[in-house]
């Protein structure tokens, strides 16, 4: 069973559904260029937090859909090798641009010159990608390849007790940001600035 929309609602509700999540993702300071590289030297945890919440919070989602019959999983196959150079080359990437692809499009959005350069970067860095394929999936995603599985699969424990694992970790997270770290992130200096005495 899924939610009776046509395909071309769908194409048409992707707009604004899109500018949504730009508008939240810019309202929630993580389109600040300063904010995600601070996120890495360890003096902001905006970054940490969103994205926890929104882990949790899609993840329920999803899980109250599937178990409604309102969507189902399509599981891409854990190819460990892929994923491992893939996380690296996408947080090296990160650290540098200072966006991910996400963020990076909002702060273009917000008329940021440098978030527009390092999308072109990502521009040219998937037709890279798409032009090496061939090659790629002979020769990174066959290593340590695993098949379409779950976490959920592979430990037996079940979907909704990962999302309570999680929920407990976030709780640890945000509650140690917010005693042992506070102090650090309310005297944090933005990239290039100085702080005053």
């Amino acid at each position: 069973m899924n939610f009776p929309v046509s395909a071309e609602t769908a194409r048409w509700l992707a707009l604004p559904l899109g500018i949504i999540f730009g508008v939240l993702l810019h309202r929630g300071g993580v389109a600040n260029y300063n904010v995600i590289v601070n996120q890495f030297r360890f003096k902001d945890f905006t970054v940490l937090k969103v994205m926890f919440t929104a882990i949790i919070v899609g993840g329920i989602g999803v899980l109250l859909l599937k178990s409604t019959g309102h969507a189902q999983y399509h599981i891409k196959p854990a190819n460990m090798l892929g994923v491992a150079l893939g996380a690296t080359l996408f947080g090296v990437g990160m650290v540098l641009y200072g966006y991910c692809p996400g963020t990076g499009v909002a702060a273009m959005a917000t008329g940021s010159l440098h978030a527009m350069v390092g999308f072109v970067g990502m521009l040219v860095g998937g037709v890279l990608y798409a032009l090496s394929f061939t090659w790629v999936e002979a020769h990174v995603q066959s290593v340590a390849a695993l098949g379409k599985v779950r976490l959920p699969d592979i430990t037996g424990v079940p979907d909704w007790g990962w999302f309570v694992i999680l929920s407990a970790i976030a709780g640890v997270v945000f509650w140690l940001i917010e005693t042992r770290f506070k102090p650090v992130a309310e005297a944090q200096v933005p990239v290039g600035g100085e702080r005053k005495s």
